[in-house]
């Protein structure tokens, strides 16, 4: 896993703009510790930072292929492809000679030999970029499911792009400025496809491609959910499902580092860590390590809320119990969550303001740390929930007739609705319900249905689309962010294009035939499940119940509108943030009841640590 950056310009002379481009390739040094790289030319300025995971030595980047000594194609590469290997033999087979044992010269050789349709082959989450020397030409590519991020900022005359905003802010041709569309963006809970908050900036969407020539910029889908038929039988599906995860997961335990699991107790990450466990087994590498996480005191003080029922801890142990994993719980104080370094480091690393899942942020970032100490690349449970249906949404009727996003309903409660403390005024123009609606009919007018196919079956696809295309791209960004923060690698198996394909397909009454949520995942794994967890209902990420945490909150808004310095204070109702503060605190502080505290405290230091200028 690495960080990318660099600089197209088709009328600027980049040999001389080394100092530019080696800024924009030193803010990503927490993505790629171990090495760094920077590839210049009259036209194109490459850089790298890696973080070395397979082939130590000799995966340097960028990367160059040569003929006669002269640069064919030059790459920078973020991510893991887990089908290398055989590629790189079908390669070799047409005469490809390779000088290293990286997956990095599978994808530029790869590139050599089936230009763009290379990606068509790859297997695994990344984001690179392919500067053609003798086309002249820039191909941003990413992955289908979205894992790994790629930014780009079009000029006048080329690009910018990054694995983050930060490497394309840090040159002078990108403005640090927001309008009221960003505004809109940051304030409400729907990922708007390619939308990165600043003006000017873009993201390249999940399965697209962006080609930069001189006659300007022009972009292509290489892949999209399609719908197709399902004629397997339940059986049949079920042991397609167990199947197709042995070996994603089998896939995805190379490394040539140190690596683990992280292991909540839920169904998606213990599927995940016991077949890890089997598959380290049989090849004589077990035990498998894991690691957890929860609060001091949570324990034994916890409190049942809307979210979760039941405490992760006595879950996990039934699973690393089980499967006999050398297993670590990473217990964190909830001082820490509102420890000023440790959210400044949030927000270095975010680059936005983590607005939505509130301390689930400085959290998860304490947990990578932790787990870094120890290992070098994770698997991870995300998606599940979006493929299989385990979200309470998917479940309750309501939202079957709800012209919105099913996770903006009633089902969740009021934890979307970050806004209650913001100016009516400004509320009225950003217009979010407004945003809300033409973003929710513009999802459903991509969803690929059968001929034929209504009624529950028809919606339940559409249900399964928003999720794995607006929801889950929120968790997989926060999982980057975090991870990448403290250069931990974080796989995500459940986002393997195959097994997603097979599952959108599947009828939902096969993905509910038991009358639960993601019975076709629980059926599939059940077997290496301890029965605690194979009957466990879906729990979230563990957040903090201390009511100490809602009041370190409380104490740093009341700081905030005392400074008429801050700059969002003129988006706020100031009558509304003091009748908020002078409530009393609750004795059960939960992530629901304290979203309106971190909504404007995230603004507010994002605004004033980024020097954003939010044009209205």
């Amino acid at each position: 896993m690495c960080g990318i950056a660099g600089w197209v310009d088709f009328e600027r002379d980049l040999t001389r703009e080394r100092a530019t481009v080696d800024a924009m390739t030193r803010t990503m040094t927490c993505r790629g510790p171990d090495a760094d790289g920077v590839w210049l030319d009259r036209h194109a300025a490459i850089g790298h930072r890696r973080l070395s995971v397979i082939d130590l030595e000799g995966g340097r980047q960028p990367m160059v292929a040569e003929e006669d000594g002269r640069p064919l194609a030059i790459l920078t590469f973020s991510g893991e492809i887990y089908n290398y290997r055989e590629l790189r033999s079908d390669l070799v087979s047409r005469g490809h000679r390779f000088r290293t044992q990286s997956d990095t010269e599978v994808v530029l050789r790869g590139y050599l030999e089936w230009g763009e349709s290379l990606v068509d082959k790859l297997n695994g989450m990344f984001a690179f970029a392919v500067w053609d020397v003798r086309r002249a030409e820039l191909l941003l590519i990413r992955d289908r499911m979205g894992v790994k991020p790629l930014y780009y900022y079009p000029t006048p005359d080329g690009v910018l792009f990054g694995s983050e905003p930060k490497a394309i802010l840090a040159n002078p041709a990108a403005s640090r400025r927001v309008n009221a569309d960003g505004l809109g963006e940051i304030l409400d809970m729907v990922k708007t496809p390619e939308h990165a908050i600043f003006t000017g900036m873009s993201e390249v969407r999940p399965g697209h491609l962006i080609r930069v020539r001189r006659q300007g910029l022009t972009k292509h889908r290489y892949w999209a959910l399609e719908a197709k038929e399902h004629t397997d039988s339940l059986d049949k599906t079920i042991s397609t499902v167990r199947e197709l995860l042995e070996d994603i997961v089998s896939r995805q335990l190379i490394s040539d580092v140190p690596l683990c699991s992280l292991l909540s107790g839920g169904l998606d990450s213990s599927a995940v860590t016991a077949l890890a466990a089997r598959a380290l087994k049989n090849e004589n590498a077990g035990p498998v390590r894991s690691f957890s996480v929860d609060f001091v005191g949570a324990a034994e003080n916890f409190v049942p809320d809307p979210l979760r029922s039941t405490p992760d801890a006595p879950f996990v142990r039934d699973l690393a119990e089980l499967v006999a994993a050398d297993h670590k719980e990473i217990l964190l104080d909830s001082d820490d969550l509102s420890d000023p370094a440790i959210r400044a480091a949030v927000l270095g690393a975010t680059d936005l303001p983590p607005v939505w899942y509130g301390d689930l942020w400085p959290s998860l970032y304490l947990l990578f740390r932790a787990v870094r100490e120890r290992s070098t690349v994770a698997l991870s449970g995300e998606s599940a929930d979006e493929l299989f249906g385990g979200y309470s949404w998917f479940h309750d009727p309501e939202v079957l007739t709800a012209e919105t996003f099913p996770w903006l309903t009633s089902t969740p409660g009021p934890f979307y609705d970050g806004t209650p403390l913001f100016d009516s005024g400004l509320l009225n123009r950003l217009d979010i319900p407004g945003r809300r609606r033409d973003s929710y009919h513009q999802a459903i007018a991509e969803v690929p249905v059968l001929p034929g196919e209504d009624g529950l079956e028809k919606r339940m696809r559409e249900l399964g689309y928003l999720n794995l295309t607006r929801f889950v791209n929120t968790l997989l960004d926060r999982k980057d962010r975090m991870s990448m923060a403290v250069g931990l690698e974080v796989r995500v198996p459940f986002c393997d294009h195959r097994l997603v394909e097979y599952v959108f397909n599947a009828p939902w009454a096969m993905k509910k035939f038991d009358g639960r949520e993601k019975s076709l995942l629980r059926a599939a794994t059940r077997d290496i499940l301890p029965r605690s967890i194979a009957e466990r209902v879906k729990a979230p990420y563990p957040s903090t119940q201390d009511s100490g945490y809602e009041k370190k909150l409380r104490d740093r808004l009341a700081e905030v509108i005392a400074d008429d310095s801050s700059p969002v204070l003129p988006l706020l109702d100031r009558e509304r943030v003091q009748e908020r503060l002078n409530r009393p605190v609750s004795s059960e502080s939960t992530q629901i009841t304290r979203i309106d505290l971190e909504v404007p405290l995230s603004l507010n230091a994002w605004l004033e640590s980024y020097s954003v200028t939010v044009d209205l």
